[in-house]
């Protein structure tokens, strides 16, 4: 190991004037005399006084940070080190605040949780060393959040595997410990330190920035870490709902109910946030039965599973599951197959590969079974699933069709299409939606670029009908036949507007930041001329979403920096015309203009940018 990976960031381990410094003995060639020499300094650190500890101890968080599987370390004592250091600083307040030891239980319980993320043979090393019982009472909140945060890090890692489960488990009370975090985490870190910037501790800022940020950028970490210290108590909550054992206490109606507002992954990109929980429980019995009882949850899934985030697969899975369980598809399925029948022609999303044919495959197990189907499934259900199935038979039917016969329907559909557009542009919108919905029913299946167009006109119809749900439906069918799901730049536009007519921040804010990315890619000529590819009234819904969904709104509502809901949300939408998130735009991405083919670019320029 390179010895300069221990030194904190900026400084060399050149002339050094103590010999004896850990640094120096870091550059020892001698193995065995590295050996013992880093041997002693494990066994001997905890019970000395000396000032200047925490400097050593952060170049071991570089250290470990930066070679999480290195074995060195671990073998020489570092977990029996930094157990005891954690210790001495909960029993040893007067010692704590001396120097810069106030950064020594931080850092230790973040070494511990470092070299224990990938390796199970040095978690059961950390089990033996005893870091749980330290690591436990930094959880309980012994000290501040900011420690929390490491401790339940580290507490989940060791979850993480069987081999050192259970010696987490048997501490009972970190489970409890773990969901009551979960829920406050946020209004913790906001009262303790978003809040009132002139009482933020010192070290706290120092550990969120490195030293090198101001008011802003404290701010902006601090969001951060809140986000983390949510997420990684989740992860610590998922190891235990893999055990039934366990559901019971996981599963209360005031958790679940939140369990779907816990977005924390927007900057955790590799957490599956509450959604994930969420996914774990319902693969059994017992925890789909606890969802599905919990009111709301179910509909939450609907929204997550019609959006564009990183979770979306999780919530198919969910509603897939519940499905198919005979004692829940009941609870469920007026809710699930509509937004299911929306999915159904995804190809590809992530790893998860023929994910539409799961769908129709259990959405026709439904269909067909004559229970479900007379007792369960409402009539409404039952058409827009019978007419998902029709349309998979006429893929099949379209196969042995002639070219002839296909360029024909393609052209009758065309034609119609453009008397859509034709009643559009005179204001007949309604007309126009019904125009749409007959070309669909005449153009082949396979032409799946013209069904997109189809799909994402029809969505602006229902948008300016004032039919969100309607909306949300067809931008997501278009959305779903993309080669690469979710990149209609239009259709995701118009998505996000309809989640935002119906309050669903969130889900439009992820809409939002697609279509800004498709637009910074887009070669459109619209777009290309300017300087700036990314339009005004898309940048605008950003800002109104981001501020919608901050992720300390609910902490600030309850401790009256913000007065109530609605002055809030007035101070986001009320920046400029109210409207202006629907009629900001002429341009092909915004609203005044129907969508036609890469191939019918002569037809229908410009048309009715006056209903806008």
């Amino acid at each position: 190991m390179n010895s300069d990976n221990l030194l904190p960031k900026g400084k060399t381990s050149t002339g050094c004037p103590y010999p004896g410094c850990f640094f120096c003995v870091m550059k020892e060639e001698n193995p065995s005399k590295r050996k013992s020499s880093i041997l002693k300094f494990f066994r001997d650190l905890p019970f000395q006084d000396d000032d200047g500890q925490a400097l050593p101890i952060s170049g071991l968080w570089n250290s470990a940070m930066a070679h999480p599987n290195d074995p060195e370390f671990i073998n020489l004592g570092i977990f029996e080190c930094m157990a005891t250091l954690i210790t001495k600083g909960l029993k040893n307040r007067r010692w704590l605040a001396s120097d810069q030891n106030i950064y020594i239980p931080y850092y230790a319980a973040h070494i511990i949780g470092s070299y224990t993320m990938n390796v199970e043979e040095f978690a059961e090393r950390a089990v033996q060393a005893g870091v749980i019982p330290p690591l436990l009472e930094l959880l309980r909140g012994r000290l501040t959040w900011v420690e929390q945060r490491v401790a339940v890090r580290a507490l989940g890692h060791l979850a993480t595997y069987p081999n050192t489960f259970s010696a987490v488990a048997s501490h009972e009370e970190v489970l409890e410990l773990s969901i009551q975090l979960a829920i406050s985490s946020l209004e913790i870190v906001y009262i303790h330190f978003y809040q009132f910037s002139d009482r933020r501790p010192s070290y706290h800022c120092d550990l969120l920035t490195r030293g090198m940020g101001g008011l802003e950028m404290e701010s902006k970490k601090a969001e951060e870490w809140a986000s983390q210290l949510q997420c990684w108590s989740l992860q610590l909550i998922n190891c235990f709902a893999f055990k039934p054992e366990f559901l019971a206490d996981i599963c209360k109606p005031e958790f679940l109910a939140k369990l779907p507002e816990m977005w924390g992954g927007l900057v955790n990109e590799n957490s599956p946030a509450g959604i994930g929980l969420l996914r774990t429980i319902c693969q059994s019995k017992i925890g789909r039965r606890h969802v599905g009882s919990c009111p709301g949850i179910v509909e939450s899934l609907c929204n997550i599973a019609r959006s564009s985030d990183d979770w979306q697969y999780m919530a198919i899975d969910c509603l897939l599951w519940f499905l198919q369980d005979a004692n829940m598809h009941s609870k469920v399925m007026d809710k699930a197959v509509p937004t299911l029948t929306d999915l159904a022609e995804i190809s590809v999303l992530g790893d998860h590969k023929k994910l539409g044919d799961t769908i129709i495959r259990v959405l026709r197990e439904c269909v067909e079974s004559p229970g479900i189907t007379r007792n369960i499934m409402n009539n409404h259900t039952k058409e827009q699933a019978q007419e998902l199935l029709k349309s998979r038979e006429r893929l099949k039917l379209e196969k042995n069709m002639p070219k002839d016969d296909l360029h024909i329907k393609q052209a009758a559909a065309l034609v119609v299409k453009l008397e859509g557009n034709s009643l559009f542009s005179s204001g007949n919108i309604a007309g126009a939606a019904s125009k749409y919905t007959e070309a669909l029913s005449l153009c082949p299946m396979r032409s799946k670029n013209e069904r997109v167009v189809l799909y994402s006109n029809r969505a602006q119809c229902h948008l300016l009908l004032q039919h969100p749900l309607a909306a949300i439906s067809d931008s997501t069918r278009a959305l779903c036949l993309q080669n690469l799901p979710n990149t209609h730049a239009k259709s995701l536009w118009r998505r996000a507007q309809a989640h935002d007519m119906l309050g669903l921040a969130k889900e439009s804010l992820f809409d939002v930041i697609l279509f800004i990315n498709e637009c910074s890619q887009s070669n459109d000529p619209d777009l290309s001329q300017r300087q700036n590819k990314v339009p005004d009234y898309a940048e605008k819904l950003l800002k109104k979403q981001m501020r919608a969904s901050w992720l300390f709104k609910e902490a600030a509502l309850k401790h009256g920096a913000l007065h109530c809901k609605g002055d809030f949300e007035d101070s986001v939408v009320h920046e400029g015309d109210d409207s202006e998130w629907e009629t900001a735009s002429g341009s092909d991405f915004g609203n005044g203009r129907m969508e036609e083919e890469d191939d019918d670019d002569n037809y229908c320029n410009e048309v009715c940018q006056k209903l806008v």
